[in-house]
């Protein structure tokens, strides 16, 4: 799938302006590739749009208008648009008290790479997490990862031909039995897959 560009990115004078219907758009994009596991773990799926937006907020409020900056912006986000064979996600542990987060994180050590999703009858598709950086340490994982779905072209073609998608999480301290994810969610995926099988 095709990656952004300078050319798909407006000025900082331009976003100042369109700001508010692009930040409205966004939002409501949002709600249908949002998936909750439980009270304290979600899973935020990134495509063009998302990626678009976090690019302009972040030239916007480091006023970065000259291209060396914005190019590192761009490298920096890019690779968490899907490549049209997976899914690319932003993977949150959300615990609002502070010292419960710390508790929680002690004990999810390696959660990010419980997480999976299941196309129809096909095997489970486990997270590939954080291929960047790692972002545990000796004592608790982070509350934010980067995860990446793979799929085969056989799960590609069942999620086109609509069927259902499942989601879990299979860690000792945060178990999410399986479940089937939302239509709404399920079918903004779905979109994610087109590219590649238009070239097929």
């Amino acid at each position: 799938m095709p990656n952004l560009s300078r050319a798909d990115l407006w000025s900082l004078e331009e976003y100042a302006e369109l700001r508010p219907t692009f930040r409205a758009q966004v939002m409501a994009h949002k709600k249908q590739r949002q998936l909750a596991f439980g009270e304290h773990v979600r899973l935020y799926f990134e495509d063009a749009l998302t990626i678009r937006y976090q690019i302009q907020e972040m030239l916007r409020i480091e006023k970065i208008f000259e291209a060396a900056g914005i190019n590192e912006e761009l490298e920096a986000y890019c690779p968490l648009i899907p490549d049209g064979h997976n899914w690319k996600a932003t993977f949150m542990i959300e615990y609002e008290d502070p010292a419960e987060r710390a508790r929680q994180l002690a004990q999810m050590m390696g959660i990010e790479h419980k997480i999976w999703l299941q196309v129809d009858e096909c095997e489970r598709i486990y997270a590939i997490a954080d291929e960047d950086l790692s972002r545990d340490n000796e004592v608790k994982t982070s509350s934010v990862h980067f995860l990446r779905f793979e799929l085969t072209p056989t799960m590609i073609s069942s999620v086109r031909s609509g069927v259902a998608i499942r989601a879990g999480i299979d860690h000792s301290a945060y178990s999410v039995d399986s479940f089937e994810i939302p239509a709404d969610v399920r079918n903004s995926l779905a979109n994610d897959l087109e590219s590649i099988l238009a070239r097929h």
